[in-house]
């Protein structure tokens, strides 16, 4: 059994009555927040800005337009000061709710026309709107548009020149072009105010975006540089795993008369640590870049810092070492960072403050260790050779301390100069969780 197809024109007239009353609901609902030209300012004057505009246009307006009303139309004084209070008055919420305002002043204008219909017609003057009503009418249609959607605004500009046409047809001798002109210039005010929103909602969206990218740089800069001090500390570890390994291979030939539950248990210890720095090479092989290659040198500690302070001095940056005759025994993990530390502070005096004095001190308690560079300002004006970085120094540094559970302090001085100050443990790491 075969269905009557619905008629063509059925569709396109739910569109419309859909339209029709999402439109009608449009103008009824609260304003949207403000848009971000008005609302989001720095500056607190920028914010008080839109409200003394208004308070300056209704000061304004609300003279000139029963000054218009009386004296060039003829009206009464009490009906043209009620009439100029409800055009011009409401025009004071247009910063906060122009919807709201549009509703009051649209149909107070409606009957402000229609009252002036009704006097006698004088050559200059201008019907259905005087001008003082256009232009607040044009202010009104500038701040729907800078807070209202797209299909309020079609409504209302809709709304706006029905009611000239009418007007047009109630008296048309009256009539001489001012509801065409309304009509028209207020599709330029909701063009120009809709572009202002665009451009203002376009702006926060960058700032949000800047924000993002900015917090998304930080955390790629932390995990790379995670990653890089795990590559490094990898042979810092593998040293002492393979050490274990041969101590534990040759205890049975190197020590006589060991018995049979002994020689198991080295033979256990062997195997366990050959497991673990397989492990941890398979650990590395992900943490490595793709197609990037190993460092076959080992990792420098403190006893190559002097070559540092040195090609420091060849590249023009007055540069002073302490370090302790006696250092005692030294983490790997500590010296590698305190190498690094020191490596990266230097450098960072290299391109933000050449010719900077530095001074560079290293030094080794009984418990902790403690590396100090410190700059001060250049001895001549000289411009940097980077003014912006990457951001890795100062979070390698961070992720170095932290690894070995020590404390790292880093900032400008009053005089201009700049401290990084380092103090890590001797003893056991502790876990930094």
């Amino acid at each position: 059994m075969s269905r009557t197809p619905n008629p063509p024109s059925s569709a396109p007239s739910a569109d419309l009555r859909r339209y029709v009353r999402d439109a009608l609901h449009g103008l009824g609902h609260p304003s949207h927040p403000p848009t971000a030209l008005l609302a989001r300012s720095p500056k607190r004057w920028r914010r008080r800005a839109p409200y003394v505009v208004v308070l300056a246009l209704t000061a304004i307006l609300l003279p000139v337009t029963v000054n218009i009303l009386t004296n060039d139309y003829g009206m009464n004084a009490a009906l043209a000061g009620a009439l100029a209070t409800g055009s011009a008055a409401p025009l004071l919420m247009i910063a906060h709710r122009p919807l709201q305002a549009w509703w009051i002043v649209f149909p107070v204008d409606i009957v402000c026309a229609l009252n002036l219909g009704g006097l006698p017609v004088h050559p200059h003057t201008i019907w259905p709107w005087p001008p003082p009503v256009v232009l607040g009418y044009l202010f009104l249609m500038v701040a729907l548009a800078l807070r209202e959607p797209r299909r309020t605004l079609v409504t209302v500009w809709l709304l706006t020149g029905a009611a000239g046409f009418v007007l047009r047809l109630s008296a048309p001798d009256h009539s001489n072009g001012s509801d065409v002109l309304l009509f028209v210039l207020s599709a330029v005010a909701l063009f120009i105010g809709g572009a202002l929103r665009e451009r203002g909602d376009v702006q926060r969206k960058l700032a949000e975006q800047e924000t993002i990218s900015e917090a998304e740089r930080a955390q790629r800069t932390l995990l790379e540089e995670r990653a890089r001090i795990a590559r490094e500390l990898h042979d810092v570890v593998a040293h002492h795993m393979s050490v274990i390994t041969v101590q534990a291979d040759s205890a049975p030939y190197r020590i006589t008369g060991l018995p049979e539950a002994a020689q198991q248990e080295f033979a256990t210890i062997a195997s366990s640590a050959r497991e673990s720095l397989a492990e941890m090479r398979r650990l590395l092989a992900v943490l490595r870049s793709d197609g990037s290659e190993g460092e076959r040198a080992p990792q420098p500690g403190l006893d190559r810092v002097q070559q540092l302070v040195e090609a420091t001095v060849r590249a023009g940056v007055p540069a002073q070492l302490s370090l302790p005759a006696e250092r005692g025994e030294v983490p790997g993990a500590v010296d590698l960072s305190a190498y690094r530390i020191v490596q990266e502070a230097l450098a960072n005096v290299v391109r933000h403050a050449p010719g900077a004095a530095t001074r560079v001190s290293v030094t080794a308690g009984d418990d902790h260790m403690t590396v100090l560079v410190v700059n001060g300002p250049a001895a001549e004006p000289v411009s940097p050779l980077e003014t912006t970085g990457t951001g890795h120094g100062l979070v390698g540094m961070r992720e170095r301390v932290r690894l070995t559970g020590g404390t790292l302090d880093t900032g400008p001085l009053p005089d201009g100069g700049f401290r990084v100050a380092a103090r890590m443990p001797l003893t056991t790491v502790k876990d930094p969780r």
